[in-house]
């Protein structure tokens, strides 16, 4: 390795979604380059920032995706969402209508995205406690309810940003190694060369994996 190459086992899509202003650049400046910049101009279009992490000993490779928040950004979505192996929903604690917009985020996710994509709840700005606009039991309650995985976050203290995505990525991960696992198994079967009756079938993190929730 001393080249600078890396062995990379895996690489996993994430895309940031949610209102405009609610962090998404941060929390990915926070996450990739370790920086929070109080002057950060809106997103334009789509950008993507990639960072290697080891999950169960494999170098896993993120590529995070980040688009603007505004509706005439809107065109990006399907393109967007191709392939991508998790989600991050993201909202203001402190602007109740970011909050509030999270189910149509989510619709849209689950009209472009793949079934089995996980999804994390995140509320970002935990930092101004003093002017929060949303419950946590509130964002909890929702995330239980829609069998997503849920997070308080601050970009600006780079608290649990790390967490969060730690959370999707190894869930990822998990899931892979499952698909993997049951492809080895029915290979095993007898009769490999018939593909096309072969059915593997993962549990989609909303319907049985139950809400993993933390709290600051």
């Amino acid at each position: 390795m001393g080249s600078g190459e890396q062995k990379i086992d895996y690489v996993f899509k994430v895309v940031l979604i949610g209102d405009s202003a609610v962090g998404k650049s941060q929390i990915l400046a926070r996450f990739s380059r370790n920086e929070f910049s109080l002057d950060s101009k809106s997103t334009i279009g789509v950008e993507f920032q990639t960072r290697t992490l080891l999950i169960d000993h494999k170098s896993v490779k993120a590529q995070i995706w980040d688009t603007a928040g505004q509706e005439r950004y809107r065109a990006v979505t399907s393109a967007y969402y191709r392939g991508a192996a998790g989600a991050m929903l993201v909202y203001d604690i402190t602007k109740r209508p970011t909050f509030d917009h999270i189910p149509r985020w989510l619709e849209e996710l689950r009209n472009h995205a793949d079934k089995n994509i996980v999804i994390i709840l995140i509320g970002n700005k935990s930092d101004l406690e003093n002017q929060r606009d949303v419950p946590t039991e509130d964002a909890k309650e929702f995330a239980e309810k829609e069998g997503l995985f849920f997070l308080e976050t601050s970009a600006l203290q780079a608290t649990n940003v790390e967490s969060a995505f730690t959370t999707v990525l190894t869930e990822i991960y998990n899931t892979v190694n499952k698909k993997n696992l049951a492809a080895d198994e029915s290979e095993g079967n007898g009769n490999p060369a018939s593909l096309s009756g072969k059915k593997i079938i993962i549990p989609g993190p909303a319907q049985e994996i139950p809400a993993k929730n933390s709290c600051c």
